[in-house]
């Protein structure tokens, strides 16, 4: 029994077994996999063009060298899409909303994207961190600055999706709390707060697609400065 609204947000345990680790494995279901015929069916056909219209839109803007980048943001985006929807489920978890595994994804996108575009072009990387035309005396300054805001880049990733993504859970129990509550006290008001409650769940489902895009979309406009 939960005694806060906070406790949705643990990872139950059965067995002594902590169920996160099934909620990171079930998204692996929904991937489309190579099946041993000639023509797909429906399902397979609809993903594999959801999927390649994703892909064009994503790289479309960056150049060739990089598009090695399309598998990883591609999996990644398919991979938070999924896991945010499951967790839109009655009685699921959603390890999204755990800032430590966001940081885990969030954190290794950048660095990568650091490490590559120190490596291929030191001096263009590097120009970022001072803006042409400016004031010599504000130049370290500005330096400074943008040094910070270069280290911050994973921190707000990682904690915007978990911030929109526990808004929503918590906003979802309140609401759905409140149905229940009023259902015997005055059921016309349980009834419009039921609307209400149906109309954010439909709001949350797009939120979880945006956000899982965003978290990906990020990363890609770190790598055009760098790529």
């Amino acid at each position: 029994m939960m005694t806060s609204l906070f406790d949705q947000f643990a990872s139950m345990k059965f067995l002594g077994v902590s169920l996160i680790y099934i909620a990171l494995l079930m998204p692996m279901i929904f991937f489309p996999n190579s099946l041993p015929r000639w023509t797909n069916n429906r399902l397979s056909t609809t993903q594999t063009w959801l999927i390649s219209r994703f892909v064009n839109q994503l790289m479309s803007p960056l150049n060739v060298s990089g598009h090695k980048w399309a598998v990883l943001l591609t999996s990644l985006m398919l991979y938070l899409i999924s896991m945010n929807l499951i967790g839109l489920l009655p009685y699921t978890f959603t390890p999204t909303t755990q800032l430590s595994m966001n940081m885990g994804f969030a954190v290794p996108l950048w660095l990568a994207t650091v490490i590559v575009g120190m490596w291929n072009q030191p001096t263009a990387s590097l120009g970022h961190l001072l803006p042409e035309g400016t004031p010599t005396l504000l130049i370290p300054v500005l330096v400074i600055i943008e040094t910070i805001s270069l280290f911050i880049r994973p921190l707000a990733l990682g904690v915007r999706l978990t911030a929109n993504l526990t808004a929503g859970h918590l906003l979802i129990q309140l609401i759905s709390t409140a149905v229940f509550v009023l259902t015997t006290m005055a059921p016309t008001v349980a009834f419009l707060t039921f609307v209400v409650l149906v109309l954010l769940t439909l709001l949350e489902v797009a939120v979880a697609m945006i956000q899982a895009y965003v978290f990906i979309f990020t990363p890609k406009l770190m790598s055009t400065e760098n790529i």
